[in-house]
């Protein structure tokens, strides 16, 4: 066999309807959309949901609820155990600084700073938002926290 030889398997190939192409092909005329009514006419179809008058389920359903979704800060969030990478190099932290050491990709609305793990020795941070544990935490070994 060769590639010239190959053809697809019998009946797997049908020639389009083609509508609209004059009476000897079958779909002349009316263009299978019988005698008048709405459905024969061009734009005739009523859209997704219409319910024939009845008031539509999308409309009956009342609208409930309030999201405040737009608004929402999102946070870069960076732990605790991830700064004793940069907390050698640096006397203060800021969001920057981490941005340049490569520990976050991108400040959003801010950086928080979230109580996972722990800190090595004292330092001194300023950040946008921070938790209660954190802060806890860089304060018991003696580091301050500034909140921008």
């Amino acid at each position: 066999m060769k590639i010239h030889e190959l053809k697809p398997a019998e009946g797997s190939k049908r020639k389009p309807k083609r509508i609209g192409r004059g009476l000897g092909s079958g779909h002349g005329r009316t263009s299978t959309k019988g005698h008048k009514g709405q459905k024969a006419r061009s734009g005739g179809a009523k859209g997704p949901g219409f319910e024939g008058g009845q008031m539509p389920l999308q409309r009956r359903v009342p609208k409930r609820g309030f999201t405040n979704a737009p608004f929402k800060k999102e946070y870069s969030i960076v732990n605790l155990e991830d700064l004793n990478k940069i907390i050698e190099d640096v006397d203060v932290i800021t969001p920057e600084i981490l941005l340049e050491k490569g520990i976050i990709k991108k400040i959003k609305d801010g950086v928080k700073i979230l109580g996972n793990g722990d800190i090595k020795k004292s330092i001194n941070i300023k950040i946008h938002a921070i938790s209660k544990s954190a802060r806890q935490k860089i304060e018991s070994k003696g580091g301050k926290v500034e909140v921008l």
